[in-house]
């Protein structure tokens, strides 16, 4: 007859073996991946969206000021890191079908097959994450991280801001391995 200490301690293996979630985050993602060869990783500063002397309105100002930070990681495919390639396209993917990622929608560009989600409610957004792949250029994804981000409001806003030499300079250096 099997004690009844044993049945306990065998339940309690079970409900800590099934109770660990093994699920990778985006966040956990975005640290393992920083410094990592290959890839290209940075945080652009939100003030290089804009300047304090740009020609756009003040609601597009304050648009600016409820996004917090901006994480990007990016790996170029090559003939060498095909399979690379394929796994972190693969981690990304998995990571999306979380629940707590909710499509804004699918498209392809220039050759790029790119999603976009978010996460908070649809009238105030914490954070706005494109993932885009491409078996000519590579893989990557881009969050912009906030708080209560109103969705036309952030879409008015791109529309309007354009960036000067130096503002692409800067964000291009962040990427040098």
């Amino acid at each position: 007859m099997i004690k009844s200490s044993t049945i306990l301690s065998l339940l309690l293996v079970v409900f800590l073996a099934t109770s660990c979630n093994n699920d990778k985050s985006l966040q956990k993602y975005l640290v393992e991946t920083s410094g990592k060869e290959g890839f290209m990783t940075g945080d652009i500063p939100v003030s290089s969206l804009i300047s304090a002397k740009a020609d756009v309105s003040d609601e597009i100002k304050e648009t600016i000021k409820s996004v917090q930070k901006i994480n990007v990681v990016f790996l170029a495919k090559t003939d060498e890191n095909q399979a690379l390639y394929e796994t972190e396209k693969s981690t990304l993917k998995r990571i999306f079908t979380n629940k707590d990622y909710k499509s804004l929608g699918k498209m392809k560009a220039q050759g790029m097959n790119i999603s976009v989600y978010y996460t908070g409610e649809t009238d105030s957004l914490d954070e706005v994450i494109a993932f885009g792949y491409s078996n000519e250029v590579g893989v990557g994804v881009a969050r912009l991280l906030g708080e209560n981000m109103n969705p036309a409001k952030m879409l008015d806003m791109l529309q309007n801001i354009t960036m000067d030499e130096n503002s692409v300079k800067s964000i291009g250096g962040m990427f040098k391995n």
